[in-house]
């Protein structure tokens, strides 16, 4: 299987572990199999700032650290469970399903796209929270004694 991959000049790209980056426009072609995450997908720790990227970032790091791995699916276990706890909506915990059976099997790649999406179902919930606090009343301010 051929993969055929376009950098952007200054584009990272890892590749079984290994941090690359583009100098100039780079078309790279894989052509057996390879651990591969382009820099746009990279998160970096401080990055990880809510429970979905949490989630995202532990799966990231089990597919690029295979030496690790256990330690990885162990955080990975205990994320997905958090996150699952806090959803309520069917669908965020389908999706959870899906992430859940591709770690299973390994698929982690396949796994962050699953991630993405939670992230953007966790973005948008957030988002309608906050108008609502925005517009709730200020609370009456008590006299002083």
């Amino acid at each position: 299987m051929t993969l055929r991959i376009s950098l952007r000049n200054g584009e990272p790209v890892i590749v079984n572990g290994a941090v690359l980056r583009a100098v100039g426009r780079t078309d790279l072609v894989l052509e057996n199999s390879a651990t591969i995450l382009r820099g746009r997908d990279v998160m970096k720790p401080q990055d990880a700032t809510s429970p979905a990227k949490h989630l995202y970032f532990a799966c990231m790091m089990a597919y690029i650290d295979p030496a690790d791995l256990a330690h990885h699916q162990q955080v990975l276990l205990e994320k997905l469970e958090a996150l699952m706890a806090a959803l309520r909506a069917p669908e965020a915990k389908a999706v959870c399903v899906a992430f859940a059976e591709k770690i299973a099997t390994g698929d982690f790649y396949q796994a962050l796209s699953e991630c993405r999406w939670l992230i953007g179902y966790e973005t948008e919930a957030l988002a309608r929270l906050s108008p609502a606090a925005e517009a709730a009343p200020a609370p009456t301010p008590t006299p002083a004694a």
